[in-house]
Order: structure tokens, then sequence, then C-alpha cells
């Protein structure tokens, strides 16, 4: 991490000047398992990762492999029954969110850490105005009057591009098209100017060309408030298009954690070597796209040893008998190999 006294300084959401680039969110050791008929199922187990401010971190993997539960583990919002939060901590600024009271979380979420969730559809209440749910965080956590709050959705609809914004706060989610629904999820999810946003998906419905434009603005809204961004994808061209750090998940662990250029550059994990290599590429012609054999393993049924090594081509003795840890290659280059042991 770069000496605070070399990073910029900028405002954070309650106004104090804070480093861009320091750690803002530790995750350490978190375990979220879920009780089925059929056993437990460790969806998170043991990961731990850091967030920097001003800062973007993916968080890459198949569907099914934890990162959709990490970040509801994070917001403490995983359903139990059937799922428990079993270890672990979860520190923003100095606060273990894990320790919080529910009531105290409830000021947590929506106010310094906020979501935007995988299908806007489903996610906005159909019954209410776009406009009146992005007011409703903003009475909550802000304390403002109803004509304050509207104002206020007014100007966040402006800064998240959704044009005619007058008439746009007065309809219902079904009046709008896909794009201007997740918009108007950015502008809720960034109406209390929260220190941390996670983007679960947050492009997954929605054609090229609004991608790339909810990118850009996700990206631009980031920088201009010095938050930090968790990005949620199984997607490596978002992921090289937006963020500055990377991790990749494989059955419920982090596999390997590397700044964004390094892991282009030198992806160490054959699971990372996989997906990138699985990539299409301009002018291949007559070719098969590379894929990486057999399937991700049944949580209830994880192999021993590496829980890849049934999928990896490299795999020695040591892979079948015992799980690596993450082993460091230089510099922040976290790999959990074999291969890379000392």
């Amino acid at each position: 991490m770069p000496d605070d006294s070399m990073t910029a300084q900028k405002a954070d959401s309650t106004g104090n000047q804070r480093p861009e680039g320091e750690v803002m969110l530790t995750v350490a050791g978190l375990k979220t398992y879920f009780s089925t008929r059929q056993g437990v199922i460790p969806a998170v187990d043991d990961i731990s990762l850091e967030v920097r401010r001003g800062k973007i971190l993916g968080l890459v993997g198949e569907s099914g492999c934890g990162k959709s539960i990490t970040a509801l583990s994070i917001l403490r919002l995983v359903p139990s029954p059937p799922g428990k939060i079993i270890a672990g901590r979860v520190v923003l600024d100095g606060k273990n969110l894990l320790e919080l009271t529910e009531k105290e979380m409830g000021h947590i979420r929506g106010n310094e850490i906020s979501m935007i969730f995988q299908e806007p559809m489903t996610s906005l209440n159909p019954v209410y105005t776009v406009g009146k749910q992005v007011m409703e965080a903003l009475i909550l956590h802000q304390k403002l009057s109803k004509a304050q709050a509207r104002e206020k959705a007014l100007a966040m609809f402006n800064l998240v591009g959704i044009p005619e914004p007058e008439k746009r706060i007065d309809v219902y989610p079904h009046q709008l098209s896909g794009g201007l629904r997740q918009r108007v999820m950015i502008a809720m999810a960034l109406s209390c100017r929260p220190k941390l946003l996670i983007a679960d998906e947050p492009t997954t419905a929605l054609d090229v060309t609004v991608q790339a434009q909810i990118l850009r603005l996700m990206k631009e809204l980031q920088e201009e408030l010095n938050s930090a961004i968790i990005l949620i994808t199984h997607d490596l061209g978002v992921v090289a298009e937006i963020c500055d750090d990377v991790n990749v998940m494989y059955a419920g662990r982090i596999v390997e954690h590397a700044d964004v250029y390094e892991l282009f550059d030198r992806a160490l994990h054959p699971y990372t070597a996989g997906l990138l290599k699985s990539l299409p590429k301009m002018y291949q012609e007559n070719e098969r796209l590379y894929n990486i054999v057999g399937m991700v393993p049944n949580l209830l049924q994880l192999p021993k040893g590496c829980r890849f090594h049934p999928r990896c081509e490299s795999a020695r003795a040591i892979c079948r008998e015992a799980e690596p840890a993450l082993f460091e290659t230089g510099g922040s280059h976290l790999v959990r190999c074999w291969k890379y042991k000392g």
C-alpha cells in the first residue's frame, strides 16, 4: 500500500479528509455455512480480503462459488435459518460489523454501505414509485423532510444520467427500461454517499451498450465521491475495464489475489489461467474456445486436498492429499496452489 503522505487526500461521506488507498474494510476468516437436510454447505469458507478507499475490488468466479453470499455476509443479510455466519470479522473503519446490534446495523446499511443487487426489477418494490424508494433512504438516514428528500432524489437522478428526472421520479419500476431501473438502483445506493458500494453483477441483464454506460457511471461516481466498490462479477472483461484489485473465488474460497494488471499479465492459479484462456480472442476463426474440464464440486462433497485438483491439468500427488494455503509470490500477489509454496 502506498505511504499515506503520498496518496491523494479526499473528503469521505462525512466530509472528513481521508487518504485514498487506505484500507477501509477488512474481512478476516469469514465463514458462512448453510444447514440443509443433506448436510452443511460451506458457502463462504475462511474468506479474507481488504477493500481500499477510492479503489474498486473485483470478486470473480463461477456461479455458486460464494461471491454473493460473501457480500450478503458483509451486510449481515444472510437468511437465517438456514444460513449462519459462524466465524470471522468484518471491520469497517475500526468497527466489527458482526458485533453490532441489528439496530446499529440498520444505520450502516444504505448509509455507510450500500448494495446494488443483480436484478433491479426484483429489487425495486413494484407498488411504490422509484422516487419514493430513493427518498425513503434519505428520510431514514439523513433525517431530511419529504421536500428535501425529493429535491435530493432529483439531484441523484440527474447525477446518474436519468433523462427527464422530474417526470421519471413519479413513475413505477415497470414503466422504466432495464437500464433506467439499474440507474435508479445506483441513485438509491449512492444517495447517502456511502463509504462502500457493493455491486452484485450490476450489468448482467443489460445490453452491451447500456452495460458500458453503467460501468462508466459507477467509475465516475466512485472517483467523485472517493468511495470504494466491491464489484461481483463473472465477466473478466468488466474486471479489466474498471477494477484496481481482484480476488478470484472457487468453491467458497479465494484462490488468487493480485492487482488487475498483475493478474492479467501473470495469472498463477490454474483456475484463473483457465478463465483467461477461455476468453474469446479477436480474429479467432474456426477454433474452439478453451474450456476448463469437469464441473464445479458439490459443496456437500468437496474433494480431499485442493478443491480444484480434479479439474487441474497439472495436479500433483500433494494436491490430492492436502489443501494449500494462500502463498505469497511477491508483492501483494497471493495464490492458493502447492506449486508456489516456498
